[in-house]
Order: structure tokens, then sequence, then C-alpha cells
């Protein structure tokens, strides 16, 4: 059965700060011109004096938060992922990463979804970029409930972060009452046959893949992996050797993401045969997000097709 759907998690991302922001008077948000986009104005409905609109510059902006950082705010950065982690990239790790800086990047329109804005917006390595960068936390919640908790924990957390969150409104796979826990994965789905680890809201559709495969007679261990880094090695140990057989799925590059993370992990610590589903090292294309799943290989059934074929070859 498919999951339902639920809230996009820029609403979310909006409400949050705002429902922080009561309680807490050191958040603020600092927006790139976007925030009816990314749902950055009931913030500022809410909290108009808390709400710095920087204009269409990404990187002056990312440099204000590092120093308003300073001070003891806590700021939060409102806009595209193309414009929060690639533009001002060079601010994010002087200013920000090396420093320590408390400043949030909760970065919207991460992956395909970004409203057929085509590949200049598209960011697909994000994850990797994040990753690889010194102090920095990389969290990629998979629904509206889990975005709402992570965003909670991050006001909570000194030091930098970066929230990977998507446009449009995702499956919901936790139901309310679920607890973000930092640096856990998760268990969605218990089976023997094959490890299938996933992130973002792509593990929903993974979790829908995994019943596609038990119709066919093949039983996946999902795991969810809500942060990336750090990334929680003992579960992903634990999960390679429940199966003896690994495939990664994500809305994203291939190369250096989350495929990439679990592939070095064993390596080093449970050597497992790990393929990755993902971005093959493309520039990707502008479509709706149906057309788009379809074309990559990650709608539920394109899925559960890949993981049948690989399956087999072995």
């Amino acid at each position: 059965m498919t999951l339902p759907m639920g809230r996009a998690q820029r609403e979310i991302f909006g409400e949050t700060l705002t429902e922080l922001a009561h309680a807490d008077p050191r958040i603020v948000i600092l927006d790139a011109d976007l925030g009816s986009s990314t749902k950055g104005d009931i913030f500022e409905k809410a909290h108009p004096g808390r709400y710095l609109q920087m204009g269409i510059a990404e990187q002056n902006m990312l440099g204000v938060a590092a120093g308003i950082a300073t001070m003891g705010f806590i700021p939060y950065i409102s806009t595209f992922v193309s414009f929060a982690v690639v533009r001002p990239l060079d601010q994010v790790r002087v200013l920000i990463a090396q420093t320590r800086a408390n400043v949030k990047i909760t970065g919207a329109y991460a992956g395909l979804f970004t409203g057929q804005a085509g590949k200049t917006h598209q960011i697909v390595d994000d994850v990797s970029i994040m990753r690889a960068m010194p102090n920095m936390v990389v969290i990629s919640p998979c629904d509206d409930t889990e975005a709402r908790e992570a965003l909670r924990w991050t006001a909570e957390y000194d030091g930098p972060v970066y929230v990977r969150l998507v446009r449009d409104a995702t499956q919901r796979l936790f139901e309310d009452g679920y607890r973000f826990h930092f640096g856990e994965a998760v268990t969605v789905r218990d089976g023997g046959d094959v490890t299938l680890v996933s992130t973002g809201a792509q593990t929903s559709r993974v979790v829908d893949a995994a019943e596609i495969l038990a119709a066919g007679g093949i039983e996946a261990h999902v795991v969810h992996v809500p942060t990336i880094k750090p990334l929680d090695t003992a579960a992903i140990v634990a999960a390679a050797e429940r199966t003896g057989r690994v495939i990664t799925i994500e809305e994203h590059s291939v190369i250096g993401g989350l495929g990439g993370a679990v592939a070095e992990t064993l390596s080093e610590l449970r050597p497992t045969r790990v393929q990755r589903i993902g971005l093959n090292d493309i520039f990707t294309e502008s479509g709706t997000n149906a057309d788009l799943l379809d074309l990559y290989g990650l709608s539920a059934p394109r899925v559960a097709e890949t993981v049948t074929a690989l399956l087999r070859e072995s």
C-alpha cells in the first residue's frame, strides 16, 4: 500500500521556526528574497523584527549569518539549496564551518523537485559537498513529521547544521509522536533478503518499493538515515550483517552522497557488497515530479525493478 501524503517540508519550516521563535528570542531568519517560496514569510508575519531581508545577495547573507551568530543569535537561512550551498560555498567553508558558527543552513528546494526550474536549480551533489565539510552536520528528513522534529533539534544544537528540505508535499512515513534522535538511523521495515538504505523523501518511496518486492517474494530490510553526518555506523553494520547485501537509494548523485558514506563505512568495518541507486554523474532535466522519478529510476516501481535485477545478477 502506498504511504499517505503529508505536508510540504517548506511549510513545516516556516511554522516550526515561528513556533520556536516565540520561546527563544535568539532565533532569526535571513532571507534571500524567496520567503514566499521557502515559506519563511510565515515567520516574517509573526516576527517581522527578526526577519532579515538580505535580497539576492546570498554570499553576503551567509557572511552576515556568521557575524550575528557571534552576537548570540541563532540564524536560519531561507533560500534554495542552489543559493544556500553552491553559490556561497566559500562563505560556508571559511566563515561558518571553519569557525563552527552556530548557523543553520536550511536549504529548501533540494534534489530534483524545484518547480520545474531545471538543472540550474536542481542541486543533487549538496550532500557530497556538505558531508565533506569539517564541523558540518548534515540532516535529511523524510517527511513533514521528521522535518518538524529535526528543526526543533537544530535550535538546541550549538554549531553549523545543514538541513536538506524538499519543496513539495512528501509521503508521510512517521506518525505524530515520532521523535528525531540525532545521529541515529531508523529501521522502518524488517526483512532478511536484502538491506535497502535510503534518506530524505526517497525513503518513503523505498518503503513502497519494498512492498512491491514483497509481492514478488523478496523481503527487504529498509533503513532510513536522517542524519547523514555523523553517520550511524553501528546501525549500517548491523543492517549489513542481517542480510549480507546492501543497496543504497537516494535522490542525489551516487558520488559522495549516502551511497558513498555507506560504502566507506562497510569497506572499513564490515566488508559487504554495496550497490548504489541514484543519479549517475549527470546534470538533471526539468520535468514533473512523477516524470523525473520515472526517468531517473527513483519511483517505487522503478526502484523495485532495479533491486530485483541486481539481485538476479548476483
